[in-house]
């Protein structure tokens, strides 16, 4: 009974020994492991870790594998190398003419320096909060209303030169900020909304004003242009009239001259001539020439003594026989292209001007209008009747 005792006891022993055996083993596998685990570390990109040895900074590590000493080195803080964008909230700030406006501001940094930002400050992005709030209102209060919401590239480049220099101790680099918005009040929004409307109907009306006075003075350059225009074609139209009638006057009294005609064709042309001197509407009184009972004496001598006379017709006076009385042997006439004669008649008046200015002060002898139209001055042949 006692043998059986003690081998049992002996057996106990045996399995407790293993049993705790086999716990110090796994502590110290535990151990194993947790060193491994904390003497590696495996850094990611654009991230910085501060490592501390026994309470001390020790070193900064990159991105990449790096071995540390377990339970001697720890992680003190990781830091995101990254440019970080923080938007503040909207912050009430009041101008130099005493009007509270609401500014939003938005920041962009980025940490140069890990162990300045994590030894240096305790928490970084407070304090760039409230020293942009702080700069932002000693700026805006050097200000003006309208200098504010016209000057943000002047704001903004102030806020970055005081934000950059307080920060740099701090291993953080203020890149940019900017004013996301700037809200005055709403009265002050209203008026304006009122001065801008104004304005903009200001120049409404003088954009109108100057439309008008181009569409004016347009105007009247057309009209002056186009009455420059009309004259000129009535001058030259007046021109080669008067140089048509010249030239068919001139035609007819060489006709009749060199035709010869006789008493009997002049008293025929002019009792035809007096029917148109009657016929306009404002001839109220017929006056009767002198010259009237002359004419119609000539008139029935020539037709009565050809027709009825005992001695025969009369015979012609000095035209050879066989030609027509009136003129039909004359040469024809050739008349000149207009704008030639718009030329003629134009030199024609030029050095009648100049003739006429010469004579007016050297002389009053008159001059042969046929002789200046450049036609060959008529000689009075005797015999010759005067024409009506």
């Amino acid at each position: 009974m006692n043998t059986l005792s003690v081998a049992t006891i002996a057996t106990n022993d045996v399995s407790v020994g293993q049993i705790l055996g086999y716990v110090v083993l796994g502590l110290l596998l535990i151990f194993v492991v947790v060193a491994l685990v904390r003497s590696v570390r495996i850094v990611p990109q654009a991230v910085a870790l501060v490592i501390e040895r026994l309470g001390r900074y020790s070193r900064t590590l990159e991105p990449g594998l790096h071995l540390l000493i377990p339970f001697v080195d720890r992680v003190r803080a990781g830091v995101d190398l990254r440019e970080q964008v923080v938007s503040f909230p909207p912050q009430p700030v009041i101008t130099s003419d005493n009007l509270v406006v609401s500014i939003d501001t938005v920041l962009y940094f980025q940490v140069t320096n890990p162990r300045s930002a994590v030894y240096e400050i305790a928490n970084y992005i407070t304090a760039i909060e409230q020293l942009t709030v702080t700069t932002l209102r000693n700026v805006i209060g050097s200000m003006d209303l309208e200098q504010t919401l016209t000057s943000r590239d002047q704001i903004n480049g102030q806020l970055r030169g005081v934000l950059d220099e307080a920060t740099g101790r701090w291993g953080i680099r203020v890149n940019r900020v900017e004013l996301k918005s700037i809200d005055p009040p709403q009265s002050i929004q209203g008026s304006m909304e009122q001065q801008m409307r104004a304005e903009r109907d200001r120049r409404a009306a003088i954009l109108t004003a100057e439309g008008v006075k181009q569409s004016q003075i347009l105007t009247a350059e057309g009209d002056k242009q186009g009455a420059i225009l009309r004259a000129e074609g009535a001058a030259q139209a007046a021109i080669l009239t008067a140089e048509g009638e010249a030239r068919a006057i001139l035609q007819v009294f060489d006709a009749v001259h060199r035709g010869d005609a006789d008493p009997k064709l002049l008293a025929y042309q002019y009792l035809q001539t007096l029917p148109k001197i009657a016929s306009s509407p404002s001839n109220k009184v017929w006056i009767v020439p002198s010259e009237l009972t002359g004419a119609l004496a000539q008139f029935t001598k020539g037709f009565g003594g050809a027709m009825t006379g005992p001695e025969g017709p009369a015979p012609d006076s000095g035209r050879p026989a066989g030609t027509s009385p009136l003129g039909a042997d004359l040469p024809p006439v050739s008349l000149r292209d207009p704008s030639e004669a718009l030329a003629e008649a134009r030199r024609q008046s030029e050095a009648a001007t100049a003739d006429a200015t010469s004579a007016g002060t050297l002389s009053g002898a008159p001059r042969d209008p046929a002789a200046e139209a450049g036609q060959h001055p008529y000689t009075p042949r005797e015999g010759d009747q005067p024409t009506p």
